[in-house]
């Protein structure tokens, strides 16, 4: 296993690499990893939000330019 220490020391393309291969080895895994118990409890809360009308949605230009501002 690589150290943080290790991964400093790589170039920016170096990383890049690394991680590109760290991803495609994780999209080729047979199982996908248990989601985190949190998880549950964003959706739910989400959930709610929509159902009661509090949940506001926005397009994708309006994201930029808020983003922007």
């Amino acid at each position: 296993m690589m150290s943080i220490t290790e991964i400093e020391k790589m170039t920016p393309p170096e990383r890049l690499r690394a991680m590109e291969a760290l991803w495609d080895a994780l999209c080729h895994e047979k199982t996908e990893p248990a989601s985190p118990n949190w998880h549950e409890d964003v959706l739910s809360q989400r959930r709610s939000r929509i159902e009661s009308g509090e949940a506001k949605f926005y397009s994708i230009e309006e994201a930029k330019r808020m983003l922007e501002e």
